[in-house]
């Protein structure tokens, strides 16, 4: 009885602890987001120095500050630019990134196939900073500084990442699937496109979100490629905010919220499949 009174003692003291910092953790998104949507929603006229006066509900609700924002950002053209880039650079990541992780995946006890995997995942730790410059003049020579050009680089800098998540996932996929479609004469490509690439799906939405909010939110490569060719994304146009004796916030924080938006529906939509993706592809 002793021990057990010990344990029970030993959980209320781990649950609170757990929960405090999940306290902290969610005040410290929170209030960040607290502050952006006062902020968005207030005039310029309402704004102070002090805490009090930023933090404080705003004493009239108005929309114009979203207005300006759309007009000085061209919000519908930049917007496009945006969708676009992020939509493609989703689709490649969910279906070539998936199909090379199968290929080194499932061929890993290959002495060659591993080093293939390390070398490949070896380009998360290079710096974008190191690449940026040979970046730029190389895809000036090709013709490819351009939206293509940012889909394709996108593609190549989310590999490492997409492909160490979907070669962990493949973990909880029993080979006998594979040779089962085998004995019925199915190809290595139909067994992948039938069989494997559908039992992923909860990767593939981890992927997709992942990818998707690094590209959606990413300034630097857009900035270098497209800066002064009219294809501008939303963090680019979001830099107009910005002058060289200060920054106009509530504009500024309107375009944030604007630029949130999609990422958010995005994410509630397959906030379920990520969850999935992530808690399988730990387990092995």
């Amino acid at each position: 009885m002793l021990k057990k009174s010990q344990l029970a003692r030993t959980a209320k003291k781990t649950n609170r602890t757990i929960t405090f910092w999940l306290l902290v953790g969610s005040l410290s998104v929170f209030f960040p987001l607290y502050m952006t949507i006062m902020i968005a929603f207030k005039d310029p006229s309402q704004m102070s120095n002090s805490i009090a006066g930023i933090l404080a509900f705003p004493k009239s609700w108005s929309f114009d500050n979203f207005q300006q924002a759309m007009a000085i950002t061209d919000f519908w053209h930049t917007l496009s630019n945006s969708i676009l880039i992020t939509g493609a650079t989703m689709i490649v990541a969910v279906i070539f990134h998936s199909l090379i992780g199968y290929a080194i995946g499932r061929s890993m006890q290959k002495r060659g196939y591993r080093l293939l995997y390390l070398y490949i995942i070896s380009g998360m730790f290079v710096p974008f900073a190191i690449i940026m410059m040979p970046i730029v003049k190389q895809t000036a020579m090709l013709g490819i500084d351009n939206r293509f050009g940012v889909v394709l680089l996108y593609s190549i800098f989310y590999l490492p990442m997409n492909l160490m998540l979907y070669t962990g996932y493949l973990k909880n996929i029993p080979l006998s699937l594979e040779e089962a479609a085998a004995i019925d004469g199915a190809s290595t490509f139909k067994t992948f496109w039938s069989v494997i690439f559908p039992l992923m799906k909860p990767m593939h939405a981890t992927v997709a979100v992942l990818t998707a909010l690094g590209t959606w939110n990413d300034v630097m490569l857009p900035l270098v490629l497209l800066s002064g060719t009219g294809q501008n994304t939303l963090p680019i146009a979001q830099l107009n905010f910005q002058s060289q004796f200060g920054t106009n916030y509530n504009l500024a924080f309107a375009s944030y919220l604007l630029a949130l938006i999609p990422m958010l529906i995005i994410y509630i939509i397959g906030q379920k499949q990520i969850i999935k993706g992530v808690v399988n592809g730990a387990i092995k």
